[in-house]
């Protein structure tokens, strides 16, 4: 019997319970990984388990607010004291919202925006980054979007939000680029997923790709084999033309 690519490895996936995050955190257990599940639901965690578990995989589910940053940093010292590191991270967590003016925009969604999209990645660059030093080859990609340059109009926040996020990672990428660590970026595209239903609505949601089949180019991303590190890469739906975009 052969042994899976990410076997031992111990991969940290937020916003687990559905969605792309649901779909890469159940692709990294078939690939071997032990999965740490964080979600805000505990059913979603629960449904995410039993999917695991029938596959023939592990998980340990962290029913998580990722704005609670307390939070994230326990977590962070429950990993160091339960695995002493951390191999894969995946900041998928995410909101879109609903479309709006600038100048009709609430400040509390944009806080709340900016508390999920960039504050707890901030948060679990600080907190995870000791446990990623203490794999072998550390693995961290984040979940942004294609809006975060071409500025959409009525989608400012959640656009503002991914090119921080975007700027973040890329710090973060220069700042490791002397260590095992590999840090990059992945937009998804266009994706079937509830997140993307509430900004399209009109959209026929069967046209889109799964989840499941952005997933495909995620996990490799994840293994020890990957050298790729300060990069952006894009999965535009039905073709991977642009997949491999250097940063400049």
């Amino acid at each position: 019997m052969s042994t899976k690519p990410l076997s031992s490895r111990i991969a940290l996936v937020t916003g687990a319970s559905r969605g792309i995050g649901n779909a890469t955190a159940r692709a990294l257990a078939r690939a071997g990984a032990h999965v740490i599940a964080v979600a805000r639901t505990q059913g979603g965690l629960e449904e995410l388990d039993d999917a695991i578990r029938k596959d023939g995989g592990t998980a340990t589910l962290v029913p998580l607010d990722v704005t609670d940053l307390d939070g994230i940093a326990r977590l962070g010292a429950a990993l160091n004291e339960r695995h002493g590191k951390l191999d894969i991270l995946i900041g998928n967590a995410g909101v879109a919202g609903t479309s709006s003016p600038l100048g009709h925009t609430d400040p509390k969604f944009w806080e709340n925006m900016m508390a999920v999209n960039v504050t707890a990645n901030f948060q679990l660059i600080r907190c995870m980054e000791p446990l990623l030093q203490q794999s072998d080859a550390g693995r961290a990609v984040f979940i942004t979007s294609g809006i975060a340059t071409k500025a959409t109009a009525y989608m400012g926040p959640y656009a503002a939000s991914k090119a921080a996020l975007d700027t973040l990672v890329r710090v973060w990428a220069n700042e490791t680029a002397t260590t095992s660590i590999r840090v990059n970026l992945f937009s998804p595209g266009p994706i079937r997923t509830r997140m993307r239903a509430t900004v399209m609505p009109g959209e026929d949601p069967l046209t889109l790709d799964t989840p499941e089949q952005a997933a495909e180019y995620i996990v490799p991303m994840c293994a020890s084999s990957w050298t790729d590190s300060g990069k952006f890469f894009d999965y535009p739906s039905k073709t991977l033309k642009s997949f491999h975009q250097p940063w400049t």
